[in-house]
């Protein structure tokens, strides 16, 4: 989900408001973060966390339903059967045309598969809000019988590229998912200055099904929940500066810089300091690793063409969700055995991604998108 959005507003945004405006979709992400956040400091210690799953999914679900139903009405609005409906004028049409699932379809992807009339419709639609006119002339390019194979990001020309956006996806997907697993387990376990004493952590034990579980799970204190949410606004405290140096630095340089300091911190976590210090360390490493994914998305977006762009992206959040799964088993499990030694893998990792980044062979800004191979 996340990559098709970045990909259509990719296609739609001029190249030199794709560094300002990408980054900035970041809020929206932190704004539903936030409401995770304060919705698990009410839910899970009065109902469980089962009904926490349960009602974070209502969105995901009437959002479905949303765009099932837009699609059947722009699927019966399309080819109007005999009667009422058909006398729709065909301005109508277009917009529901323009619109399934809410959000119109990319004019390259059209006329890359040839369909120009709805590329322009789009065109059109978008001319039309900014109070401007269409400029002369045809829309003219070669149709491909063969799009998106997976050889092609292999072929000579791609193939570096591809080989280290995977490292660095994998490696930033790592991270992050390891800083937001390893807070949890440094707020309830206090790895940094040594493990709570047992008086500590007793929890009195009721008959709950809850409390009966074998995991024997600490529940988080308010200050807790308040931790989280102070280290989860991080992930936007950088965005001003994220904004600058993908735009001056370039995006190669700033996706290095930050790799690096994400390592960096992950190393400043053995340092045994106060809560507002660990808080601290976690917001600057939050905001870093946020800063880290702004960048790979907006570069890998970029330095494929139209006809690769989804494939690469798609790939690369494969191997994404391979670093999230291995992430669980370095930040609580390896961290609970040996928590210097799960700290210096993560910021091993890191170092190897900041290296990737920096050699990577194609720089992005300023480059108009490529529509063809």
């Amino acid at each position: 989900m996340a990559a098709g959005r970045l990909i259509i507003k990719t296609e739609f945004l001029p190249t030199k408001y794709r560094g300002y405006m990408l980054p900035l979709s970041q809020v929206f992400w932190l704004t539903g973060s936030l409401l995770v956040i304060g919705l698990a400091s009410v839910v899970i210690p009065t109902i469980g966390w089962r009904w926490l799953i349960r009602i974070t999914s209502i969105p995901g679900i009437v959002l479905t339903v949303a765009f099932m139903v837009t699609k059947l009405m722009g699927s019966l609005l399309a080819s109007p059967p005999a009667g009422p409906v058909a006398l729709l004028p065909h301005r109508y049409l277009s917009h529901v045309h323009l619109s399934p699932y809410f959000i119109p379809e990319s004019a390259r992807f059209n006329v890359s598969t040839g369909n120009t009339q709805a590329a322009l419709v789009t065109l059109e639609c978008i001319a039309k809000m900014n109070r401007s006119v269409m400029p002369e002339g045809k829309l003219v390019e070669p149709i491909l019988e063969k799009r998106g194979r997976f050889t092609d990001l292999l072929d000579a020309k791609y193939l570096r590229t591809t080989l280290q956006i995977w490292v660095v996806w994998l490696g930033i997907s790592f991270a992050y998912y390891g800083v937001i697993l390893a807070s949890a387990e440094l707020l309830e376990r206090d790895l940094v200055c040594g493990s709570r004493s047992e008086l500590e952590v007793v929890v009195t034990v009721g008959v709950s099904e809850e409390s009966q579980s074998p995991c024997h799970c600490q529940v988080f204190a308010p200050s807790d929940y308040q931790t989280m949410i102070i280290s989860t606004i991080g992930e936007i405290a950088l965005n001003p500066l994220n904004i600058l140096g993908i735009n001056f630095l370039g995006r190669r340089l700033s996706l290095s810089i930050t790799m690096g300091c994400t390592a960096l911190f992950f190393l400043l976590l053995s340092i045994c300091t106060s809560s507002a210090g660990l808080i601290g360390f976690l917001f600057t490493l939050r905001a870093l690793v946020a800063s880290n994914f702004n960048t790979i998305y907006i570069y890998t977006a970029e330095v494929y063409p139209t006809t690769m762009r989804a494939l690469g992206m798609g790939t690369s959040g494969s191997l994404c969700r391979i670093g999230a799964m291995v992430a669980p088993f370095i930040s609580q499990v390896l961290m609970s055995a040996s928590f210097l030694g799960a700290l210096c893998l993560f910021s091993s990792v890191c170092v190897v991604c900041a290296i990737s980044a920096f050699t990577l062979p194609i720089e992005t800004k300023g480059r108009a998108l490529q529509q063809l191979k």
